[in-house]
């Protein structure tokens, strides 16, 4: 089954890590080269510039927005009603193309399925197979919303890279050892 793969990207900035835009940069664009070696089609939706240039360096589809939106009207913009598709949050610096594509294989069992972080009480990854509609509750406490809403969890270990986001210095302490390459060289700097 093929699957598209949106990465919503808001303004750069990881404010609870206390970084600059360079360093949210470095991680988007280290989860979107996984992505898109994993195979997927993949589709940015952001209105940085620089980061959409980058993206489509990688292979990915930029949608670029005229100004930041939040998360809800960047998944609108850039999702399409056809095929089967997922949205997956920009901040997983460590992911490993493989874990994304062990997970859309289990998805595509699923009418629909989303994968919580580590932390068990947010959500990095929502899918819809082809002809369900798609629904999302991305913000805080959305593991227990993505249930609410009748999505099916994917049971990965939580070491799995496509449960690892990055929002706290603790999370990026975490996964240090296994970073892409553009945050490990941001954090260097």
């Amino acid at each position: 089954m093929s699957w598209t793969v949106l990465i919503p990207v808001r303004a750069p900035g990881k404010a609870r890590l206390a970084r600059g835009p360079e360093f949210a940069r470095a991680i988007a664009l280290d989860t979107i080269e996984a992505a898109v070696a994993g195979g997927p089609e993949v589709v940015v939706v952001t209105a940085d510039a620089a980061l959409a240039a980058s993206a489509t360096s990688l292979g990915a589809r930029v949608v670029l927005e005229p100004a930041p939106s939040g998360l809800a009207a960047a998944i609108d913009l850039g999702l399409s009603d056809d095929g089967s598709r997922a949205v997956l949050l920009g901040d997983l610096p460590a992911l490993d193309a493989a874990d994304l594509v062990a997970a859309l294989e289990r998805a595509s069992a699923l009418e629909r399925a989303f994968v919580p972080d580590a932390d068990g009480t947010g959500s990095t990854l929502v899918t819809a197979r082809g002809g369900a509609p798609f629904v999302h509750a991305f913000g805080p406490g959305s593991a227990q919303a993505h249930r609410d809403l009748g999505l099916v969890e994917l049971t990965l270990p939580a070491e799995s890279s496509l449960r690892r986001d990055v929002d706290l210095e603790e999370h990026l302490l975490l996964v240090r050892e296994h970073l892409g390459p553009r945050t490990r060289s941001a954090l260097a700097v």
